[in-house]
């Protein structure tokens, strides 16, 4: 199983990683769909290719067509509009606010898979990404769709650890390389 390789390959001093990775893919109260379109949407958001390439065939095996491709789709509409909402928000010209965004995001509005699964995807994305105003968006929706916190929370905990987990391994990665 990929997840065990993955936990085997985290360093000591990453025990804690290699208990949460399992604890949060492993012990999830999470649907297999919403987990899964999860641990998808943000193996790809995390950048690692070492966490996408493991977690990615059990993603498949353990999700329809339809939300294996809505859980990629998340990942991708958020990489840009994280980007874009997060910049916009941060900049101190409120007028930026007021602009059009003028960008294309129909995925959204017709994602393939129920608009609680994708707008639980495209939250954790957001944290994996660091938007806020993408956060505080699509938790929104969640609640008015009456999904409870801890729902919530366990979508951003595995991006949370999901993250970490690559950037730990990259990071040994490089590290291996250097020291030759």
């Amino acid at each position: 199983m990929a997840l065990d390789e993955l936990k085997s390959a985290l360093p000591d001093y990453a025990k804690d990683l290699r208990l949460n990775l399992g604890s949060v893919i492993g012990n999830s109260d999470l649907p297999p769909q919403r987990l899964w379109g999860t641990v998808l949407a943000c193996a790809i958001a995390s950048r690692s290719p070492r966490v996408l390439r493991e977690l990615e065939p059990e993603a498949k095996a353990n999700l329809s067509p339809e939300a294996y491709t809505a859980a990629k789709s998340a990942a991708a509409i958020m990489a840009m509009n994280n980007v874009f909402y997060r910049t916009r928000h941060l900049l101190s010209d409120p007028e930026y606010g007021t602009l059009r965004a003028g960008l294309r995001m129909n995925v959204i509005g017709n994602p393939g898979v129920e608009k609680v699964d994708f707008e639980l995807w495209s939250l954790a994305v957001s944290a994996v990404n660091g938007c806020g105003q993408c956060l505080d968006s699509h938790e929104q929706v969640l609640r008015k769709a009456d999904v409870d916190r801890e729902t919530i929370q366990e979508a951003f905990k595995i991006a949370a650890v999901i993250q970490a987990v690559g950037t730990t391994l990259d990071a040994e990665a490089v590290l291996a390389d250097a020291a030759g």
